[in-house]
């Protein structure tokens, strides 16, 4: 018997060092969790047997303890790394033969994949909670696969353009045929961005022309301001070249001109555009530009995402929308040592584990969720170095003791009668 009892401490130390063995391996895997090997001792017995007279059998293996002490947590700065700093799991839609299934992975380095869905390094897609606008996730939330739109809000042509300049009369008036390649047919020049109706930014210049000045009859003061405002939309003229007559009082004030419609009969994209310049003065100031506005929109293209500490995921554009996405889901187990590991930082819920309670970042039961950071793997390469060497001497003993059972047995073979 004492043959396998040695036997089974030397399948005993070997499991050890096999579990030891995994854990340095795994040293650097994101959101990997060590194991350690516990181990229980055989007595075979009944009831007629005389407890002072019992030997033991050996060792088995109880169980292999999965430790979710919490590893390091590194600063990436990438936005959809994350990180649980407490309890919970990263619910994550992993492909299988006929169909899904979710699995639970503590490992929160997550990309957006071709298809535009936020997954981790294995294609498996990140389970949020599906929200309103406002970031707020209804009753019963459900649960989805967070996609990136690439584009967001609604192209608009621009169909009005807003202009509250300060013209400086004391320019030189000209009556000079106006060109705009020739800064000295034009007193003044200002450009605005304006969107066709694909949302195409393009740029809307308005030259600003002083027409020589009216003297009272006395010659003693001004009686008006005359401009002539030139409007293209890069090489595409307003009403056909023909510019648009403004006119100021005495006092620099707007009296004529204001709102006039610009005509535009580009090839392809004919458009109108209303200017509006109230607020707009000629005075002897140095010209400016108070304020500018126009009602067009462009189709926003993606920029980027963030994730806030509370899990919502949201999107944002060129246009300056924000889109919120999602909020990240968390998952949590009454009994997390009964999880089933498959292997790739998955674990699978089973019987001993219990079914899932599903909740959110900083709810009661969960931990608080970190963007820019990912979690490293929880074990202590020192530590582990220490309990496989203990676990060799281990294994030496047992075969030591095999070894000395097995000398024993020779010396009887040999005694002779």
């Amino acid at each position: 018997m004492s043959f396998y009892t040695s036997l089974s401490g030397l399948q005993a130390a070997q499991t050890d060092m096999s579990t030891i063995s995994h854990n340095i391996a795994n040293v650097a895997t994101n959101g990997f969790k060590k194991s350690r090997s516990e181990f229980t001792d055989i007595m075979a017995s009944n009831f007629t047997s005389d407890p002072r007279r019992l030997t033991g059998s050996g060792a088995a293996l109880a169980q292999n303890k999965q430790m979710f002490g919490a590893g390091s947590l590194v600063t990436t700065g990438s936005s959809l790394d994350l990180a649980i700093a407490g309890d919970g799991f990263f619910p994550v839609k992993t492909a299988a033969a006929g169909g899904s299934t979710i699995a639970y992975t503590r490992n929160g380095s997550f990309g957006v994949d071709p298809n535009r869905y936020i997954t981790d390094t294995q294609g498996s897609r990140l389970q949020a909670y599906a929200v309103e606008t406002d970031g707020t996730v209804p009753n019963n939330g459900t649960l989805i696969d967070v996609q990136v739109p690439m584009t967001s809000g609604t192209a608009r042509a621009t169909g009005a353009v807003t202009l509250k300049a300060a013209l400086n009369s004391g320019a030189t008036g000209t009556d000079a045929e106006f060109k705009r390649t020739d800064p000295s047919t034009y007193t003044s020049a200002t450009s605005t961005t304006v969107y066709d109706a694909q949302g195409n930014a393009q740029t809307l210049t308005n030259y600003f022309v002083r027409k020589p000045a009216e003297a009272a009859a006395d010659g003693t003061e001004l009686k008006s301001s005359d401009w002539t405002v030139y409007s293209y939309i890069g090489d595409t003229a307003a009403n056909e070249g023909a510019g648009t007559p403004v006119s100021f009082d005495a006092e620099g004030n707007l009296i004529s001109g204001n709102g006039e419609k610009l005509v535009f009969d580009g090839a392809g994209d004919p458009r109108t555009i209303t200017l509006d310049l109230t607020g707009t003065t000629a005075a002897k100031q140095p010209f400016a530009i108070a304020s500018r506005s126009q009602d067009g929109q462009a189709l926003g293209e993606f920029a980027g995402i963030t994730v806030d500490s509370a899990g919502v995921i949201t999107a944002s554009y060129s246009n300056g929308d924000a889109v919120k996405l999602g909020k990240v889901a968390l998952a949590n187990f009454v009994n997390p040592t009964g999880l089933r590991q498959n292997g790739g930082q998955y674990w699978s819920a089973t019987g001993l584990s219990g079914t899932a309670t599903m909740g959110g970042a900083n709810e009661n039961g969960f931990g608080k969720l970190m963007s820019g950071t990912i979690e490293g793997s929880n074990v202590d390469i020192t530590e582990e170095l220490v309990e496989l060497i203990a676990a060799q001497r281990n294994f030496q003993a047992n075969a030591k003791a095999l070894d000395t059972s097995s000398q024993i047995s020779q010396t009887i073979f040999n005694i002779r009668a």
